[in-house]
């Protein structure tokens, strides 16, 4: 054993988690400072137009719930028919699209789901029934 001293440097711990706490702060305030992507970029946008594609042809391929060759088919009927089947329209479209999605359905008789924000990207959908046709329009929340 020699009687010498450790010559040999050690950060302190208090100094590395000084160094590690101010890189977290550094990163929050950067983010806050520039911010994070809008939202309006193609790739948003297409999966936009994707996810309305997507439930549009679900919908317009599943059967009616009364009378009549499609779902889509079937609210675009009549007023009677579309009041008659709007809620459970709703209910089929939230369970098909992801949670943080809204929608709205619009036909010549009225329309389903959520009142369409302004200034935001929407992706679109438009089935021809028999009937008349239904769009899909769809939005992140």
């Amino acid at each position: 054993m020699d009687n010498q001293p450790n010559t040999r440097g050690q950060a302190s711990i208090t100094v590395i988690e000084v160094g590690i706490g101010l890189l977290l702060v550094l990163s929050v305030l950067f983010t806050f400072a520039l911010g994070v992507p809008d939202g309006t970029d193609e790739q948003t946008q297409a999966q936009l137009d994707t996810y309305a594609a997507d439930a549009a042809t679900l919908l317009s391929n599943e059967p009616p719930r009364h009378q009549d060759q499609t779902r889509l088919a079937e609210v675009t009927k009549s007023q009677d028919a579309f009041d008659r089947e709007k809620d459970e329209l709703e209910r089929r479209v939230e369970r098909i699209l992801p949670d943080n999605v809204m929608f709205r359905v619009e036909t010549a008789h009225g329309t389903a789901g959520h009142p369409l924000p302004a200034d935001v990207p929407t992706g679109e959908a438009t089935v021809l029934t028999t009937n008349g046709e239904v769009t899909l329009r769809v939005w992140f929340v």
